[in-house]
């Protein structure tokens, strides 16, 4: 954390422009291109999560195939920060001040979107749906009007999990493993406030650290809890840790897991080292459209979607539902810019930014939408529950609120 603020605060005077200083046009933006920029986790702790800058990327290429944004291609450089927030900002930096990005997208993870928001505010480049639903980045667009993540509130997916243990385990017994940062903390947040007067029922909590190795000895202590209910608010490389320690110590909880890591790959990791018996009916939420569920078998999503990857980003897994992802926000910027005019400066880019109302993303759940204001900075407002079945999730109940 000590590291994070000396980040931030260094952020705030890298950059400070020449009196009187006044660009010609609008950098990254020519009559022919608009140059994009940021930052995705191809080596490190969270290295799952990398897939979303290519999958982004071959979205891009699909539209600009087809004519790009307003006549223009979209360019989008994506560089491996290795989930580390300073490099994050040094990168960040380089973007901007050297290669002249028009705007930063996709960030991903809420430590490394706040360590640059002061900078990017700072310089007035726009700093879009990044991958985080943290609190402290959806609430602060009165300082940092520049910066806007993309997932749902973590606080808010935290809520659901409590108000579903109310109505339906009412008597649980709850353990909690959480990041010892924003993301854990505002599921924490929202756990006990979807509890309620249940807060109670949490009889133990241990958290981790992103640079923490092995987990086995937190699990251990939740288990001498004898919880029957076990809250898993870690990144996948934990979560699959988490699964695979608990079946390791006989401990057989219903799991309830953060919507970061439910990627049918990692759920198959941690399946086949638990032999299913610490996965079934484990239960999380989803805002985007499953492709390896036989439920979206025909939907015209998925036939695009692995049709893109296969000419645009060769290699690449169709059951990795981390691409998925990255075509969905990719989507929303593409529509972004298409709103922002022909006449595209970071201002009108902003514009369009604040005041989506896409209903037609079909990488979405049907009913969910992309909606924002001056004054919502959370995109993603509903959601739906998911069970994991053997070796597939499944969708289960109406849409839920996350915020």
């Amino acid at each position: 954390m000590t590291r994070l603020v000396l980040v931030a605060a260094a952020a705030l005077v890298l950059f400070v422009p020449a009196a009187g200083s006044r660009p010609a046009e609008t950098p990254g933006v020519t009559g022919t291109q608009v140059l994009i920029g940021g930052t995705v986790p191809l080596s490190g702790q969270a290295s799952a999560f990398g897939a979303i800058g290519p999958a982004a990327n071959a979205y891009f290429k699909y539209v600009n195939a087809r004519g790009g944004v307003h006549g223009r291609k979209l360019k989008y450089l994506y560089r491996d920060d290795g989930y580390d927030p300073s490099r994050t900002l040094e990168l960040t930096r380089e973007l901007v001040e050297q290669d002249k990005v028009f705007a930063i997208f996709n960030t991903i993870g809420t430590e490394h979107t706040i360590a640059i928001r002061g900078y990017l505010n700072a310089v007035k480049v726009p700093e879009v749906f990044a991958g985080t639903g943290a609190a402290k980045v959806g609430r602060g667009y009165k300082q940092f009007p520049w910066t806007m993540g993309y997932l749902p509130s973590f606080e808010g997916e935290g809520a659901i999990y409590g108000r579903y243990v109310v109505t339906h385990r009412p008597k649980a017994k709850i353990a909690v493993l959480y990041e010892n940062s924003d993301y854990g903390n505002d599921l924490l947040h929202g756990l006990q406030r979807g509890l309620g007067k249940r807060a109670s029922r949490i009889v133990a909590k241990q958290s981790y650290e992103v640079t923490d190795t092995d987990i086995r000895s937190q699990i251990a202590r939740l288990r001498a809890s004898k919880a029957d209910t076990f809250m898993l608010f870690a990144l996948p490389t934990y979560a699959i840790q988490g699964f695979v320690a608990a079946y390791k110590l006989g401990w057989y909880p219903r799991f309830f897991v953060s919507a970061v890591s439910i990627e049918p790959t990692i759920m198959s990791i941690a399946r086949t080292n638990t032999k299913g018996k610490e996965t079934n009916n484990a239960l999380s939420f989803a805002f985007v459209k499953d492709p390896t569920s036989p439920a979206w078998k025909h939907d015209p999503a998925v036939a695009l979607y692995k049709k893109i990857l296969k000419r645009y980003d060769k290699g690449a897994r169709p059951s990795d539902v981390y691409n998925w992802y990255g075509m969905t926000v990719a989507y929303s910027m593409v529509d972004a810019l298409r709103h922002a005019g022909r006449n595209l400066t970071r201002q009108s880019f902003m514009r369009a930014v604040t005041h989506m109302n896409e209903r037609s993303n079909p990488f979405l759940l049907p009913g969910v939408y992309v909606r924002t204001s001056p004054t919502n900075y959370f995109p993603i407002a509903k959601a739906r529950m998911l069970r994991y079945r053997k070796d597939l999730w499944v969708l289960f109940g109406p849409l839920v609120n996350p915020r």
